[in-house]
């Protein structure tokens, strides 16, 4: 940064990435709490809406699906399988892998949280018109792209 002084390149206003912060966590809780009204939460909408194209998947491409480790997904669907939303068992053809299907009760959860989620969705856009929203979401690929296309630079780093 020679020749930039620390002003001419302090952000006017908020810094985006603090802004996104932000609303993230702000959108992130009211989503939560939607879902929560009608019995569900974030990984369960996740997990319920994967699997809901109805063909039986293995927990490794649930996993992957869900962008998640085998772990985690694991400790969700004990839960889930508890509740009787899910069923494992083992592949017909790879003993090894694990299929998960929805239950009736799973499948009702779902459209219970999907009803949910549209709610929700037409709140968040309130007042937003179609074209408003369409940039916003081109808006937020070219701020994910630019941190997947180069590293972030530390902070003094010449660029």
């Amino acid at each position: 940064m020679r020749g930039k002084s620390v002003r001419s390149v302090r952000p006017r206003g908020t810094p985006i990435g603090l802004q996104l912060a932000r609303t993230s966590k702000t959108v992130g809780r009211a989503f939560s709490a939607a879902l929560a009204e009608v019995g569900g939460s974030v990984p369960v909408w996740l997990v319920l809406a994967n699997l809901q194209s109805g063909r039986w998947r293995t927990q490794q491409e649930l996993a992957r699906a869900l962008d998640i480790e085998g772990p985690t997904l694991t400790r969700h669907l004990d839960g889930m399988e508890q509740a009787g939303l899910v069923e494992r068992r083992r592949g017909p053809s790879d003993r090894r892998a694990v299929q998960v299907e929805l239950t009736d009760a799973g499948r009702e959860l779902h459209a219970r949280l999907l009803q949910a989620v549209i709610a929700f969705n037409r709140r968040l856009g309130a007042g937003l018109e179609e074209e408003e929203l369409a940039q916003l979401g081109r808006l937020l690929a070219r701020l994910e792209e630019n941190l997947r296309a180069a590293p972030l630079a530390l902070a003094g780093e010449p660029e």
